[in-house]
Order: structure tokens, then sequence, then C-alpha cells
């Protein structure tokens, strides 16, 4: 007779927030599910943002915020422009300016901006399954999907924190730490929305869509295929990336 203390195995690992992040990669649609029937959310965005936090940490140490905001300046054509009618001294304090302040904005930007990204996107897909598939998926179901198929991003943090400190300071490009889309590999002078856009084509990127549609099909199977959910996930990414890569070129 089993005893009644005895744990199923459901519930010691995919109802756990730790297991869930070693679910979400090895195992995603029974993590999913459980996510489903019993949602979280935090421990994921925490962990990104720790993270993350460590990325900017050792990019301040290791190679320094004064050459990326001089490469960021050089890349604007409005700021050259301004520059170009200041003098040399007025340059100097502009550029140590943004020294100064970049480091605190990236800060806040990853420690407040996961959070904020993952309540939006998690606000929008919900609407978007609602309305489309005539579903009932609450927002805190949503959010643990979204949450946990952004587990990823652990990942890519940690990679950047690695090759920060195997790689030549001087070589680093914060904007594509990891190689893992198309904008690593275009010219220094090639277009902004360019780069936006080859940028958005991010393998990583990718595999949080694949996993948020796993999610979401876990969500109501009878309504949502993994098909479906995958051509709603990536329709929105797209309409995202179309008005960003929009306003990049409308505004550089």
């Amino acid at each position: 007779m089993a005893s009644a203390e005895t744990p199923s195995p459901a519930t010691t690992s995919s109802d756990s927030s730790l297991g869930r992040i070693f679910g979400v990669l090895f195992s995603p649609k029974p993590t999913f599910e459980s996510i489903v029937r019993k949602p979280s959310w935090i421990l994921p965005l925490v962990l990104i943002a720790v993270v993350s936090v460590g990325v900017v940490f050792t990019f301040s140490q290791r190679v320094g915020w004064r050459n990326f905001m001089i490469r960021q300046d050089q890349q604007n054509s409005r700021t050259q422009k301004q520059m170009e009618s200041m003098t040399e001294e007025q340059r100097e304090n502009l550029i140590n300016t943004q020294t100064r302040v970049a480091p605190i904005f990236a800060y806040a930007a990853v420690v407040i901006g996961a959070f904020i990204a993952a309540v939006v996107v998690a606000a929008v897909l919900m609407l978007a399954f609602n309305l489309i598939y005539g579903t009932k998926v609450g927002f805190v179901p949503s959010l643990g999907i979204v949450s946990y198929a952004w587990v990823p991003g652990i990942i890519v943090g940690l990679l950047g924190i690695l090759i920060l400190f195997l790689k030549d300071p001087s070589t680093v490009d914060l904007e594509h730490l990891v190689a893992s889309n198309g904008g690593a590999f275009l010219a220094d002078d090639s277009p902004k929305w360019m780069v936006t856009l080859f940028t958005a084509l991010d393998l990583f990127a990718f595999w949080n869509m694949i996993l948020m549609a796993i999610g979401f099909s876990a969500a109501d199977p009878k309504k949502i295929s993994f098909g479906k959910a995958l051509g709603t996930v990536v329709g929105v990414w797209l309409i995202y990336v179309i008005v960003k890569v929009g306003l990049v070129a409308a505004f550089s």
C-alpha cells in the first residue's frame, strides 16, 4: 500500500518553480501543462534579471561604457549632426555624461524590463488567443507560460558573461554579445533599420516562441493545436518586428 506522504513525480518536479526551470528545457509539454494547472511566474523572471545584472556588471568591469557610447553616437545620424556643431570640449562633456548615465539605465532596464515585458506580452497573447479561438486563458496562466518560455534567456545571459571574460574587451559588441542573430554579422555602417530587422532573427527568440506555442496549446488543447499556437505567436511577433523596424527607420 502506497504511503500517503509519498509525492507523485508530477508534483515533485513540474509543480515546483525550480523543477519547472529545467522542465521547460528538457520536457516542455508536461511542464507547461503543470504551469497551466498551477501557475507560477516569479522565479524565471528573477533569474533572468539576476543574470542580466551579471552581464551589465561584467561589461562595466571588463569593457567599460565609454567606447560603447562613442560607437552608439557614431551609428546615430541625428547625434552625429548635433555633435558636428559642438566644440571639442562640448563633445567630450557629452560623452562623459553618457558614460556615467549608461550603466544606471542599463541596470534599471534589465531589472525592471523583464517584468514589464513579460506582463505586456502575456496580456497581448492572452487577448489574441481568447479573441481568435474563443478560449478562456486567464492572465496569470498566460504570464506563467510567457515567463517560463523565456528561460532560454538565462542561458543567453550566462553565455554572455562567459564571452565577456574570454573575449578581447576591445572587440566586444554589447548589443550582439552572443552572436545568435543576423545583426551580429552586419557591418557597423549598415542602416539601423536593417540591423534591427536582422537582430530580430534570433535563434533564442525562435526557441522562446516555440516554447510559448507549446505552453498556449497546453492551456486549451481542444481549441488550440501547437500549429495554431505557433502561428499566433509568430504573427504577434511579426507585427512587433514590423512596427519596431518602421520606427527605427523613421527616427534614425
